[in-house]
């Protein structure tokens, strides 16, 4: 995947904006068990379970749970306009698209998504601008039970948005337009802002958003035990130090990974070895996406836990895949799952994932996940 990045200047008047929430029905639903008093912390928590028992009564809304700590996203919200195209166009080319269609996006709203779909409490702290692409986004989130109670409406700049190109192997090259992403973020985060990531199970953060604020709500997370997971998709840019120092998992694909480092990474051991030079810059734990040749977890001083993929019956879309893979393996954590756990319920999430066009559309239900992971 290709990006671009552009952002707009930053000016702009900010409002709270707050949404109610329309919680998921699951045709099998899921029990949960409630703990009393949990506290953010970095033990695990065995909240939602992996299992499904039948049952003829509906599912018990997620607000139920009050003192289960959320999955927090903090990160980006998109537009994403898809052009579907038989090849790339070359430098100065037009070509004709066979279809085009907008959908709800961006890598922090993809990945609170997952979190919802996948019946875990989710918050999404973001900006969106008052706009259609803006309306567009917030509904498509209610609609799949995140709590929008932190995004902030701007008025004057206008919703972030990507043009993604999907060519009819699956694979995409996009576009992205920073807008309400990267403008009118405060300098200074208050404790208010803060607060719901002091409270959270596990906080997910991605780079579509100023590093600064990453930085900020990490710190804030660390001081709070909570665990903190970076996923390196976005901007193009050097990772500051002081946020990787911050970051409990870091999250990169290959090219991603071999960015950060001038490494290559066309071999696992050279992947390995620029995964050591990413311990040497302060994260001790790196999750790296290798798309079809699955994942791997590096643990500073343990040997690396490798996940195959799990063949998915056909492939549509990838643009949503990695930021499924991460949020599912988040939810799994957050659950006190092993990590080899967690990588294998990640992957089975992918796999349903690139299965259906759109990003926000294709993210797989728990009941599905589970389903898949009986199978194979």
């Amino acid at each position: 995947m290709k990006a671009v990045s552009f952002s707009p200047g930053n000016h702009c008047n900010l409002k709270l904006q707050k949404y109610p929430i329309k919680q998921p029905t699951l045709a099998n639903p899921i029990h949960f068990d409630n703990h009393q008093n949990q506290k953010p912390s970095n033990k695990k928590h065995h909240f939602p379970s992996f299992s499904i028992k039948a049952s003829k009564t509906p599912q018990t809304p997620l607000t139920k749970y009050p003192n289960t700590p959320p999955l927090v996203v903090v990160g980006s919200a998109n537009a994403d306009i898809y052009v579907e195209i038989d090849r790339l166009p070359k430098e100065g080319e037009t070509i004709s698209a066979k279809t085009g269609q907008t959908l709800a996006g961006g890598k922090g709203a993809n990945q609170a998504a997952c979190g919802a779909k996948l019946s875990y409490p989710t918050y999404f702290v973001g900006q969106v601008g008052e706009d259609a692409h803006g309306k567009l986004i917030t509904e498509a989130l209610k609609n799949g039970g995140v709590n929008l109670d932190c995004v902030r409406n701007l008025s004057d700049v206008p919703t972030g948005h990507t043009v993604v190109m999907l060519q009819p192997d699956g694979q995409n090259s996009i576009i992205i337009v920073g807008g309400a992403n990267m403008s009118c973020w405060p300098e200074k985060l208050s404790d208010e802002d803060l607060e719901v990531v002091r409270k959270a199970g596990v906080v997910l953060l991605q780079r579509e958003i100023p590093d600064l604020v990453n930085i900020q709500v990490a710190k804030a997370a660390k001081s709070a035990g909570v665990p903190v997971i970076l996923d390196a998709g976005g901007m193009d840019a050097p990772m500051p130090p002081e946020l990787l120092n911050v970051v409990d998992i870091f999250s990169p694909n290959e090219s991603e990974l071999a960015r950060l480092t001038c490494m290559s990474t066309e071999s696992f051991e050279q992947i390995g070895q620029a995964v050591v030079k990413c311990h040497k810059m302060g994260v001790k734990q790196v999750l790296v996406k290798l798309g079809a040749k699955g994942s791997a977890l590096f643990i500073e001083g343990e040997k690396p836990i490798k996940q195959t993929i799990i063949s998915a019956a056909r492939v549509l879309d990838t643009t949503g895949a990695g930021d499924t893979f991460t949020a599912a393996f988040a939810v799994a954590l957050v659950e006190g799952k092993t990590k080899e756990e967690c990588m294998r319920f990640a992957a089975a999430a992918a796999s349903l994932c690139v299965q259906v066009k759109g990003a926000i559309p294709s993210m797989p239900d728990r009941t599905s996940v589970l389903h898949l992971l009986q199978t194979v």
